[in-house]
């Protein structure tokens, strides 16, 4: 029996959530799931998740693992919030890659939160070349520093979910000017990546439709080997080219929201004595 991968798309974040499970065992594992935030009013919901949590019931599926690919910067994570309403036929983990604590440590600092840096909430904190089983399947993980610090991939059966690393080969390769980015580490990062087997289904993390194509979620290492935009050329090409274009890029629009909520795995803020719960907005003053 082969493992059955059912994607989701969030137009707002232009984010691919993956439900990757095996068909013997009803074992599954969620990858990168959204929330709905609505900048404008503060007001975060759930619809977009509660779609998956359907599909997880209807098809009477065992959520064991809810994965980050790293602390994202463009979207609210729904990950706590999955935990909790699957509770408690489905006694999923939150994991994430190691290096969420460095994440945690220079963010909290920024927003002033009290909170442990050491990964929690998250259960599970992976380490490059870790292994757990999905029902019959072996799962490795992949640290693929560069687009972040925490950021890794996830590898099950010839197919690698990327997160932030590679885009579709018309959109080249993930930003690096966050804090703990390297270009240098990704294009190194991005190799590794490029050394699996040809015929490794590469499904992609975001997809942001350049010149108007259909949208698109999935290639192959040797597509994106022969015809990535940003890797026809030397390391040093590759590093002047990433850093040259992220001198050019906006911050994403939800960078503060999204981060705060994220290196605590979504868990909402504590609610203050008026009973409402805050996100905080670091403001540069300029003269």
């Amino acid at each position: 029996m082969a493992i059955s991968i059912k994607s989701f798309f969030h137009p707002q974040s232009a984010t691919f959530t993956y439900l990757v499970s095996c068909q013997t065992t009803k074992s599954a594992m969620l990858i990168d799931v959204p929330a709905d935030f609505d900048a404008t009013s503060g007001t975060l919901s759930f619809q977009t998740a509660d779609e998956i949590i359907a599909h997880i019931n209807d098809n009477q599926l065992i959520l064991e693992w809810v994965l980050e690919s790293h602390a994202h910067a463009d979207h609210i994570t729904a990950a706590s919030y999955i935990k909790q309403q699957l509770a408690p036929r489905n006694p999923c983990k939150l994991a994430t890659g190691s290096k969420i604590t460095q994440v945690q440590q220079y963010f909290s600092r920024l927003y002033n939160i009290d909170m442990p840096c050491d990964g929690s909430p998250f259960e599970q904190l992976f380490n490059d070349n870790d292994n757990f089983m999905l029902g019959e399947y072996n799962v490795t993980v992949i640290a693929t520093p560069g687009h972040t610090p925490d950021s890794v991939c996830y590898l099950v059966a010839g197919n690698l979910f990327v997160g932030d690393t590679f885009f579709m080969p018309d959109s080249g390769t993930a930003r690096c000017d966050f804090p703990g980015g390297s270009a240098k580490q990704l294009y190194h990062s991005l190799q590794q990546i490029l050394a699996l087997p040809d015929q490794t289904i590469l499904w992609m993390c975001h997809d942001y439709q350049p010149n108007g194509r259909e949208l698109a979620n999935k290639t192959t290492v040797w597509q994106q080997r022969n015809s990535n935009i940003h890797l026809q050329n030397t390391e040093q090409d590759y590093i002047q080219t990433r850093q040259t274009r992220d001198a050019t890029l906006n911050a994403p629009a939800l960078l503060h929201p999204a981060i705060q909520m994220n290196i605590r795995a979504g868990q909402l803020p504590q609610a203050q004595q008026n009973n409402q719960r805050y996100l905080t907005l670091p403001l540069t003053v300029l003269f």
